[in-house]
């Protein structure tokens, strides 16, 4: 890889800008069926699940990437577990309030990054003092560990976790919960700090301006002005797609 002198890599907003979007499309069909009563569109929700976990990939590992180039990454992170504390105010006080039950979200995906955030800008110190092979490698191994964390499980259902930790909800964030939680958007610390943190490594040549010379060039500014909006793209969309639903649903009535 060749070190470029450009500062912005222009690759990385339009990724996340394309994931963001991808995921406002999923949540679209999730809306049609709760506001308009289509069941089709749960159906479509469903059959897209699949393709979940390259958009959480691409948005966890570039926000990692990305921590490495903030200059106070833990305040990043306490700005956008603010957000998501503003979201669970909406989804489950104000929305239940005014008849809308069951699209509560208590611990989501900007609940998960800024908690993300937030430890990895304490750990910044050491973590520039791994090395970037290594600490992508653990990483990534602590990450298959814990993936089935909130299964009950280590090591994709290899090792079984003791019961006493899924009795309550209180260890909720980290992945351990009863079958009394229910959460429309959830995504625990464990597994998905090892995602970030895989980034914050491999964030390493961001830093050194060492990425490839073509990924500093624009190829998509739309997807470009997403990508470095992308919280208020995510704060905004639900509200943006509930009102435009409720609106076709007093005129196809």
């Amino acid at each position: 890889m060749k070190k470029s002198d450009k500062k912005r890599i222009e690759l990385l907003d339009e990724l996340r800008g394309f994931a963001i979007l991808a995921m406002i499309v999923h949540h679209t069909f999730l809306d049609i069926t709760y506001v308009l009563g289509f069941e089709w569109g749960e159906r479509v929700f469903d059959k897209l699940c699949i393709l979940q976990p390259v958009f959480w990939a691409i948005f966890i590992i570039i926000s990692g990437i990305c921590s490495r180039l903030s200059r106070n990454t833990a305040k990043r992170g306490v700005i956008v577990l603010g957000a998501g504390l503003v979201i669970t105010l909406v989804t489950a006080v104000i929305m239940p309030a005014l008849g809308f039950e069951g699209a509560e979200i208590y611990f989501g995906i900007l609940h998960c990054l800024g908690t993300c955030m937030i430890i990895t800008g304490l750990l910044m110190p050491l973590i520039e003092k791994i090395n970037t092979f290594a600490g992508m490698g653990v990483s990534a191994v602590l990450f298959a560990l814990t993936y089935t964390v909130s299964r009950g499980s280590l090591l994709f259902g290899l090792i079984p976790l003791p019961e006493a930790l899924y009795k309550t909800n209180l260890l909720m964030p980290l992945g351990f919960f009863n079958g009394s939680f229910q959460s429309a958007d959830y995504f625990a610390i464990l597994p998905w700090l090892f995602m970030f943190l895989f980034g914050a490594f491999f964030g390493k040549y961001a830093k050194d301006g060492a990425f490839p010379k073509w990924t500093y060039d624009s190829h998509a500014k739309p997807l470009s002005f997403v990508g470095r909006n992308s919280l208020w793209f995510y704060l905004g969309h639900q509200p943006v797609i509930f009102g435009v639903l409720i609106l076709i649903s007093f005129i196809i009535k």
